[in-house]
């Protein structure tokens, strides 16, 4: 490794390691909300969550850049070999990140499935009360009643 990016590359691998942290923390506070149905929140949560993806992406970014001054391929078995070689240090922080980022994968698979699972059920209550309004037809287009049970019979009339 050129000594100019050692400290550069260890410094961006290390703050892609605490966002990552950061961003499983929130993952897990939207799996909880999703759980404890506390939608309300989620508004607030979606837009933390998209400032701190886009935060990981140019931290990721910023790390391609700096390894492919010194890597003619950025595959992780290359990686996992030529930080071994330079930085033992910042191979013990990429292992990390791997890892990490496999967490937060799961997390928002699993996150994405409670979504699925919300958006199906309140899709099915709104199809019941949908069916339900459409059955009853209590009111014309006018206001007025239009029910009349049994006999066709208006209400009040013997």
């Amino acid at each position: 490794m050129k000594q100019s990016s050692s400290p550069q590359l260890l410094s961006v691998l290390t703050a892609e390691r605490a966002a990552l942290l950061n961003f499983i923390a929130l993952l897990e506070r939207e799996q909880g909300m999703l759980v404890e149905n506390l939608t309300d929140q989620l508004l607030e949560l979606s837009e933390q969550k998209s400032t701190d993806a886009l935060n990981l992406n140019e931290l990721a970014e910023t790390r391609r850049a700096l390894l492919r001054k010194n890597l003619p391929q950025l595959g992780a078995d290359a990686i996992r070999a030529w930080l071994g070689t330079h930085s033992p240090q910042a191979l013990t922080i990429w292992l990390e990140i791997l890892a990490l980022a496999e967490r937060a994968q799961r997390f928002n698979q699993t996150n994405g499935e409670l979504i699925q699972m919300k958006l199906r059920r309140n899709q099915q209550l709104l199809t019941v009360l949908s069916n339900a309004v459409n059955k009853a037809n209590l009111y014309g287009p006018d206001g007025q009643t239009s029910f009349s049970p049994g006999s066709g019979r208006s209400l009040g009339s013997g």
